[in-house]
């Protein structure tokens, strides 16, 4: 796939995220045929976005993740600054046809992780790390059917990224704290509780980090100070629906919610 392809194809998607519509699938000439491919219709996002990326997200760290939208491994996706909301906000339920809120440790980077060739370990991908923030994903996918596209065009398509909501900070105690046995439980208010643990998450939220590390390593990107990295579900996703408030609840890391609208 050469750069006007990759560029196309991040249009299009991009235009369908615009008006809230879905397709099939992209279009034969601008379909990803690797993960490769589907990351360089990715890169494209940044131009198409009205400020820089905050950050990053993991797709399908979980078996419930991955039966979600029919991959077998995680996906890397870029957080859009203008998708990006603070604690307590209530979001736009719009379009959405995935329907479900996400509770996720998510880290903020102190250092630049860059491209390299030895694979990042997980002692010194954690070095790298400032806070950790406890947060809520709000995925979706503009794929009619986003669980029979494959894991390149979901790629393509930010691997579901939406809205997202970047709750407080942990207190600094989470170093000491075995992130794996930790144990996490997401509300939907009035109809609806459902708890899990931190090994939902690849193993452990700080492998799902190291993942994300060297995944964009091996695809020449750049982990950058400031970016902040959502790890992925630690639960079965929430089935939501407009006017629902939802919290996810991290004992002594603290509780973060958000509402959604009416419409």
């Amino acid at each position: 796939m050469d750069e006007t392809s990759a560029c196309e194809a991040s249009v299009l998607l991009a235009r369908h995220w615009r008006e809230g519509t879905v397709l099939d699938a992209l279009p034969e000439p601008l379909r990803p045929a690797s993960r490769a491919e589907g990351y360089a219709i990715q890169a494209h996002l940044g131009a198409l976005s009205a400020a820089p990326i905050r950050g990053w997200k993991i797709a399908a760290t979980s078996t419930a993740g991955q039966r979600h939208i029919g991959v077998d491994g995680p996906l890397a996706g870029r957080l859009l600054a203008e998708m990006v909301h603070a604690d307590g906000a209530t979001l736009p339920f719009g379009a959405n046809r995935m329907r479900v809120a996400e509770a996720e440790f998510a880290f903020r980077m102190g250092r630049s992780l860059p491209p390299r060739d030895a694979p990042y370990a997980v002692a010194e991908v954690l070095d790298a790390v400032s806070a950790l923030h406890l947060a809520i994903e709000v995925p979706d996918s503009r794929y009619r059917d986003f669980a029979s596209v494959g894991a390149a065009q979901l790629i393509a398509d930010n691997a579901c990224a939406h809205q997202f909501v970047l709750g407080p900070e942990a207190p600094a105690l989470w170093r000491g704290l075995d992130l794996a046995a930790h144990r996490v439980i997401g509300h939907v208010a009035g109809r609806l509780t459902r708890e899990g643990v931190g090994a939902n998450v690849l193993g452990d939220p700080r492998n799902a980090l190291t993942w994300l590390a060297n995944e964009l390593s091996a695809h020449g990107e750049t982990l950058r100070a400031g970016q902040v990295v959502t790890t992925g579900t630690c639960l079965v996703p929430l089935e939501v629906a407009p006017g629902d408030e939802v919290a996810a609840d991290f004992g002594p890391l603290g509780r973060t919610r958000l509402r959604f609208s009416d419409g």
